[in-house]
């Protein structure tokens, strides 16, 4: 039986490496902040020189502008990084270095990134091959999965940033990159997280194959963020071909949302293009037969029934399965359940009774449930991975990990969610909006906490914004229930214009590692909060918490501007708020 002191979690450091790591990012965010302000003083020259080109009827062009050495503009755009040296060296090995263009440097460094990326994953199928415990397989498992995600998500990211002559690359295109890349750098940190879960013997060995892999990850979603995204906003041409100012590439509706589909969401009871029933009165009697009858990487929308009942089931939508909605009678009526868990030898992301991969997935009036019980830890309901997914009326029930907001960008709205330890977590871009939270009681000696977010690296594209929600008791609770615990060096989560319950502690938040102060590098923030536990004046005094919110600050968690909302959810004839 657990009890507080023996609290599991994910990848805990000790008090030392803790202190350790904070020193060093104290360090880093120095060294950070002084190359930002070399980086916008040279962006205000180039677009002074782009103005008095234009002028005197020249293009424009960065290169032409630069004044520098390919190695010097190597060298000024991989300061904005956290591996400035790898990043430099790695860039600059490669046969097309030549060049002073920041964007075929961006270039470069996804081509590196991916050359490095494709060994790992070559090498954690080695690993693979050579165990038999039931753990290190399941984990092993989780690693050559996660990893071959990362591959595809980089693949994306290559395939917009090499647009053809002619195209243009939009505010919205770099929020694309931007997620891609943030689930590129976290599907490698979850393969590291659940060998350390699992206390297993290929940790290190993993660890060091994915040194440069995951450096040079973080060395392309730092560009992207610091560089590209800093010249986009300010209208500048980065490339005659790849920036024109004032042209947008955003149509009326995400080019990915076809008029049809379109007119098929607004339906109050889309026809479905396959119904699965389990008294066999529809096309198929298990929603994973329904889901292989759907056609790969479909730009139309794949609508699929499931009729009322409780389907036993382990479901995994694959990544090659785009826009595919599915639809039940409602979160009480229409149930997948599975009973999976850490305990029984199971790594946590496999645990899942549901898991969405596939971009551009829908769920509606469904409740997802595993089963397996508060004694057996890890034992996730449901895991997103899906970008651009939407969850709506759905219900979202287990114990410890119930909802794995695992990557990419994701709303939830009037969802129930119902767990105990760490029960909302992941390390994507998360809106859950107008939702009932209700933690439950766990076992004895265990304490709750809502969410566990996972942002590990500051340009990250990821975070848990919970808004206008009602956190509620599931029957009888006594445990000590906290909003949240920072799991990474940046978790970032808000709670905004939401009730919340008395049984919130006081303190509001708790640490990772017990009486450890998190890193002052976190962002915890309350909003407008109501109800008898969003009373501040008793909460924890870290650096990285704010107790109350300004609007602008809130602002940057509402669905447009954290999950780019505006470009794709009007579009679903879904109720959102997308701003306070």
């Amino acid at each position: 039986m657990d009890s507080v002191q023996s609290f599991k979690g994910y990848g805990k450091v000790d008090e030392t490496d803790d202190r350790a790591l904070r020193r060093k990012l104290s360090w880093q965010r120095f060294f950070i902040a002084v190359c930002s302000i070399i980086l916008i003083a040279a962006v205000v020259t180039i677009a002074i020189g782009i103005s008095l080109r234009k002028k005197h009827g020249g293009s424009g062009s960065t290169s032409a502008l630069s004044g520098m050495t390919p190695s010097a503009s190597i060298k000024a755009v991989c300061n904005v990084t956290l591996y400035p040296d790898s990043c430099f060296s790695s860039i600059s090995k490669d046969k097309n270095s030549n060049t002073t263009d920041p964007v075929e440097i961006f270039k470069i460094s996804l081509l590196v990134a991916m050359r490095e990326l494709v060994g790992v994953d070559d090498h954690s199928n080695e690993l693979l091959s050579q165990v038999n415990d039931t753990l290190e397989l399941s984990t092993l498992g989780v690693c050559q999965e996660v990893l071959a995600d990362a591959v595809n998500a980089l693949n994306e990211s290559i395939s917009i940033a090499d647009v053809k002559g002619g195209e243009i690359i939009s505010a919205k295109k770099i929020g694309d990159l931007r997620t891609w890349l943030s689930t590129v750098v976290s599907n490698q940190e979850t393969c590291l997280d659940s060998l350390e879960d699992a206390n297993s013997t290929h940790l290190d060995d993993m660890k060091l194959a994915m040194t440069n892999s995951t450096e040079y990850s973080s060395n392309s979603l730092a560009i992207v963020t610091k560089i590209m995204g800093l010249l986009s906003k300010f209208h500048i041409p980065m490339h005659r071909r790849l920036l024109r100012f004032g042209v947008s590439d955003d149509p009326e509706f995400p080019t990915w949302l076809s008029p049809a589909d379109r007119r098929l969401l607004q339906e109050t009871n889309p026809t479905p293009h396959l119904v699965v029933a389990q008294d066999g009165t529809g096309n198929y009697t298990t929603i994973t037969e329904a889901l292989e009858a759907v056609p790969d990487k479909s730009s139309s929308r794949s609508v699929i029934y499931v009729k009322a009942g409780t389907y036993e089931d382990n479901v995994i939508l694959t990544k090659n399965k785009w826009n595919v909605m599915i639809y039940g009678d409602g979160m009480t009526e229409t149930i997948v359940t599975g009973s999976k868990n850490f305990v029984d030898g199971t790594s946590t992301l496999a645990t899942a009774t549901f898991t969405a991969k596939g971009k551009g997935f829908i769920a509606r009036d469904m409740g997802f449930m595993n089963t397996a019980g508060p004694k057996k830890h890890q034992a996730v309901a449901f895991r997103s991975a899906s970008d651009l997914s939407v969850m709506y009326r759905c219900y979202f029930d287990a114990y410890q990990d119930t909802l794995y907001a695992h990557t990419n960008r994701q709303f939830y709205r009037e969802c129930d969610i119902t767990g105990t330890v760490d029960f909302i977590f992941g390390y994507g871009v998360v809106v859950i909006q107008n939702c009932n939270i209700r933690p439950r009681q766990p076992i004895a000696g265990q304490i709750n906490t809502i969410t566990a977010q996972g942002r590990s690296d500051p340009n990250l594209k990821s975070g848990i914004s919970i808004q206008g929600c009602t956190i509620t008791a599931n029957g009888n609770l006594t445990a000590q229930t906290y909003l949240g615990r920072p799991w990474k060096a940046y978790s970032t989560t808000v709670f905004m214009q939401s009730s919340l319950g008395s049984f919130i502690n006081p303190k509001g938040w708790t640490e990772w590692v017990r009486n450890v102060i998190p890193p002052s590098t976190i962002f915890y923030g309350e909003y407008l909060n109501t109800g008898p536990g969003s009373d501040t004046s008793g909460r924890v005094t870290w650096p990285g918490y704010k107790p109350a919110l300004t609007s602008a600050l809130a602002g940057s968690f509402t669905v447009n501007s954290f999950i780019d909302g505006s470009t794709w959810l009007p579009q679903l004839s879904l109720p959102f708020d997308s701003s306070l």
